[in-house]
């Protein structure tokens, strides 16, 4: 669904760039039909945190890329690459080992639970150490005017690992209070909910920063890696999701992580330089402009150096020199 609303917003953009009095973008049909997919897809990725692990769930965000290059593709009319190919073949293959030796521990959410794994030694000693490194980012960032991507993506990375563990934690209580006792009268369900809103507002402005900055082709796959990888360890490190795992079955899940990143990586590699097919603005093509056929004279010629249509200016200039 989030791939497809990429599509369909991007193609109303197309058409209203292609009108001669173009209207706003949120008075289009294709646009709000996009955002409707988007809540549909966001409320489906939110309601994944609480039946199964973030391990599992955050490295799936390849799928969106590699989707939205097939669509592109086929409803953009943009160009199939040998790289995409390959980064596509890559990406599937790392799908299939995430889902394959992912960890199968599917342990109900609770309140109590959620209080449990809050006060343990290895969040408190994983948080303090997190905040730190955010603080001495965030100093680098504001006070010597540092704006690296980075540092950028991760100052995002760090708010993630808070954003998914958050979201799992109300994820889950609402279903555990769905499927068997209700959860949300206990406080630990509204620390996790202002900890999930908070983050994901901050978390949208530093990324929104390096997309201003950079290309849009460099941010995404360096913030798929950071992102995924700091979702791994906040799941492992919070709800404990490998604990008693074997070596070979971690071993092949993080050749997996491996091989969907550079997928990822291959996908959209030099995607946005394809668009530049001119170098140089086609004055003739705006509509409604007339301009001439020389912007620049010949410098052999004798009008070289004086305005078109400009006899007058000429004559009188010459005057002026002969008076002088």
């Amino acid at each position: 669904l989030i791939c497809i609303l990429i599509y369909f917003q991007k193609y109303s953009h197309v058409q209203l760039a292609h009108q001669e009095h173009p209207r706003p973008y949120f008075k289009s049909v294709l646009w709000w039909a996009g955002a409707v997919l988007m809540a549909f897809g966001e409320t489906g990725n939110f309601a994944a945190y609480g039946f199964a692990p973030i391990t599992l769930i955050a490295p799936l965000g390849c799928v969106s890329v590699t989707g939205s290059a097939i669509i592109s593709v086929m409803f953009l009319k943009e160009n199939l690459r040998a790289s995409d190919l390959l980064g596509m073949t890559l990406a599937f293959v790392g799908t299939y080992l995430l889902v394959n030796f992912a960890p199968n521990r599917t342990q109900p959410i609770s309140a109590r639970t959620v209080q449990y794994y809050f006060v343990g030694w290895q969040f408190l000693i994983y948080v303090i150490s997190e905040i730190l490194l955010f603080c001495t980012l965030l100093y680098f960032h504001k006070r010597k005017a540092m704006k690296h991507m980075v540092i950028l993506l991760s100052l995002v990375a760090l708010l993630a690992s808070l954003t998914v563990i958050s979201v799992k934690a109300v994820s889950g209580m609402i279903t555990f209070s769905v499927t068997d006792k209700m959860q949300l009268t206990y406080p630990i369900f509204y620390i996790m909910f202002i900890i999930m809103i908070a983050s994901c507002v901050f978390q949208v402005k530093f990324l929104n920063q390096a997309t201003k900055l950079y290309n849009t082709a460099m941010v995404v796959p360096v913030n798929h890696v950071f992102f995924t990888t700091s979702a791994i360890i906040a799941g492992i490190i919070f709800y404990q999701e490998f604990l008693g795992a074997a070596f070979l079955t971690v071993f092949i899940y993080i050749f997996g992580c491996f091989l969907s990143f550079l997928g990822v990586f291959l996908i959209t590699r030099n995607r946005e330089k394809e668009h530049l097919s001119q170098s140089y603005i086609d004055f003739g093509n705006i509509p409604g402009k007339q301009t001439l056929d020389k912007i620049q004279p010949d410098s052999n010629g004798l009008s070289y150096g004086t305005l078109p249509d400009g006899s007058d200016s000429t004559q009188s200039q010459s005057g002026e020199k002969k008076e002088v």
